[in-house]
């Protein structure tokens, strides 16, 4: 009996030991799960804290602004200048911006830059049009439109405020459309594309204006600058072979002032803006058709102006 209880003694002193063991290497497994799963939640921390670390905060979009530019460039015209919206100078995404050029007409001549705004691209923007570029609008003194002092104010620009190289447009109406084609013919590598309304040009060579899309327009009835102006450069890109990427049309009955309204169609800007100097064999858009209805529709809607951020 004393042997048989002896052996029951060491049996139940062995099954505590084991037991007692597991419950050890639970409590092990235990601490070791719990080590891991702190482990885990401190690297988790560390690298959501690194990730906010980086985070980096959405700019501040800038609104458009027009400003008055005054003795900027030296030799060269005042002139207007609009950035759109976004357009953020130091950013190198301004690189990327198209110019327009806006050349206006003898009665805004003078030293008061005040008067470039009471029509065309100007005047467009304060009206509540958005196009998506820089505009450039100078005032001429009074005199035919210098190339020279254009580009001087496009290397200006080019410094101060970037923008595209290769999407640089000029349009320009009566003495304007007379500087844009004076400006396509002397610079027909600076520009992307141009519109000349009822103009001409004082260029003894228009053979250069071949290289560029262009789209001239001039009215019939137009008696301050005869349609001939327009039409003889027609008539010689044509006799040159030059005229393939040459847009004209004559408007029936439209008189010197009609054509104002040209500054104010949406279109007339997507016409231009379809264009680079990039493109294969710089074809002339074709596409862009500007209707009756569209001439006759382009003021309509328009009351007050909106507010446009203006810097004096």
């Amino acid at each position: 009996m004393k042997e048989a209880r002896k052996i029951i003694l060491l049996g139940a002193a062995l099954f505590a030991g084991l037991n007692l063991q597991a419950q050890t290497n639970d409590q092990q497994e235990v601490k070791d799960t719990l080590k891991t799963v702190l482990a885990e939640q401190k690297d988790s921390t560390a690298v959501k804290d690194t990730v906010e670390v980086k985070q980096v905060k959405p700019k501040k979009m800038t609104e458009p602004v027009l400003r008055a530019m005054r003795k900027k460039v030296e030799g060269s015209y005042n002139f207007w200048l609009y950035t759109p919206d976004g357009y953020d100078r130091k950013d190198t995404l301004s690189k990327e911006t198209p110019l327009v050029l806006f050349l206006h007409g003898k009665s805004l001549c003078g030293n008061d830059l005040e008067k470039v705004r009471r029509y065309g691209s100007i005047d467009c923007l304060e009206r509540g049009r958005k196009i998506p570029a820089l505009v450039v609008a100078p005032q001429n003194p009074g005199e035919w439109w210098n190339p020279k002092k254009l580009c001087a104010i496009l290397d200006y620009l080019k410094v101060e405020y970037p923008y595209d190289t290769a999407r640089v447009y000029v349009l320009g109406m009566s003495l304007g459309g007379y500087g844009t084609l004076d400006f396509v013919a002397a610079c027909p590598e600076r520009v992307a594309a141009a519109v000349a309304l009822c103009g001409g040009t004082t260029a003894k060579d228009v053979s250069p204006m071949g290289q560029v899309p262009l789209w001239i327009i001039h009215g019939t009835a137009d008696n301050l600058v005869s349609i001939k102006a327009s039409q003889v450069i027609v008539k010689e890109l044509e006799s040159k072979h030059l005229a393939s990427r040459l847009r004209y049309e004559w408007l029936i009955g439209a008189s010197h002032s009609y054509l104002a309204r040209y500054f104010y169609m949406e279109k007339i800007y997507d016409w231009l803006l379809s264009h680079s100097l990039n493109d294969e064999d710089r074809p002339v858009n074709r596409d862009v058709k500007i209707s009756k209805e569209d001439q006759k529709t382009v003021y309509s809607g328009w009351g007050k102006k909106p507010n446009l951020k203006t810097i004096r």
